[in-house]
């Protein structure tokens, strides 16, 4: 299993909970982030692009052996697009993995049939419990350029000055330019405050504190966050991209245009002072906590594994 040497990945994070479901389903598994060569009966690879070379090799060396390829949100949403290697990657998977539903509509119709939907789950043992001070919004994730980060941040401008909305960021800046912009808005804005990366259980608390969650992102897979947030019971303000559609559901009301920060802004101010709408979110999010439990995400795995067995290819 394929994963980012990088330990803040949402991949490796996704690797090693998959590695102990599958264990404790009765398989011996090595979570690798190259595959060398060594002895498996199966690979299940995360990311077509970043683990192509593993992909082709396990295809090369163990043609006759099932082939499982997870695609991430840059994988469905700019490199099966563009990139020859991770369009060569659906060709030698025997499986697809997506992580929410409307990953299947990026796919080429001949792959379709041959890819599964298993959502991430989160295990918390929090509840939301926001502060009743001030209107609080978290903002959760790794400073980059995908996840759009300071799209909140920016909202706050379209606000009045004496409304008691507040915006905190967690999560590591992965580039110096990241950082400083997060201390120049820090700066300029008294409104908002950025934490840095903090434990993942204090990153828990600390969401179960704030009355919303944003989720700004340009392209997503399926974001680990919002299963975090529903299985607290956060509301979810999300950018209408693919990705956040798949997880939070057609008819979720909490959608802003991407980087459509007045939209934004107005969604907050919403969620802020009325009350029924603010309900609504509450009953949107609820809605869907069921299917980011880790029960379901094991059983998810556990089906395609019977699928993979009941293939006569495979016999």
């Amino acid at each position: 299993m394929p994963a980012s040497a990088d330990a803040r990945s949402g991949n490796r994070h996704t690797a090693h909970r998959w590695a102990g479901f599958l264990r404790n389903l009765g398989h011996r598994v090595a979570v690798t982030y190259d595959w060398a060569g060594s002895n498996a009966d199966i690979l299940i690879a995360l990311h077509a692009r970043k683990s192509y070379a593993s992909i082709e090799k396990f295809h090369r060396l163990r043609p006759d052996a099932p082939l499982i390829v997870t695609l991430t949100g840059t994988d469905l949403y700019r490199d099966i697009h563009d990139s020859h290697e991770a369009q060569h990657a659906l060709e030698l998977a025997t499986r697809l993995i997506v992580l929410q539903e409307r990953g299947i509509r990026e796919l080429p119709r001949p792959h379709r049939s041959k890819t599964r939907v298993i959502y991430q789950s989160a295990a918390v043992n929090v509840r939301h419990a926001p502060a009743s001070k001030n209107f609080r919004v978290a903002v959760v994730g790794h400073l980059r350029q995908e996840k759009d980060p300071f799209r909140a941040v920016s909202a706050l401008k379209h606000l009045r000055q004496d409304a008691n909305i507040e915006v905190i960021q967690l999560g590591a800046a992965l580039t110096p330019d990241m950082a400083r912009e997060a201390e120049h808005w820090m700066q300029c804005e008294p409104r908002y405050r950025w934490l840095g990366s903090k434990a993942h259980a204090q990153t828990l608390r600390m969401m179960a504190g704030c009355h919303v969650l944003v989720v700004s992102s340009v392209m997503e897979g399926g974001a680990n966050v919002i299963c975090e947030a529903a299985r607290i019971g956060v509301p979810v303000i999300a950018s209408r991209v693919s990705g956040n559609v798949g997880m939070l559901g057609n008819d979720y009301p909490g959608y802003f245009t991407l980087s459509d920060e007045s939209r934004l802004a107005r969604l907050i101010v919403r969620a802020a002072d009325d009350t029924v709408f603010y309900g609504k979110l509450k009953q949107g999010i609820k809605a869907r906590k069921a299917l980011f439990a880790p029960s379901a995400e094991r059983r998810g795995l556990q089906q395609l594994l019977r699928d993979i067995q009941r293939d006569k290819r495979f016999r």
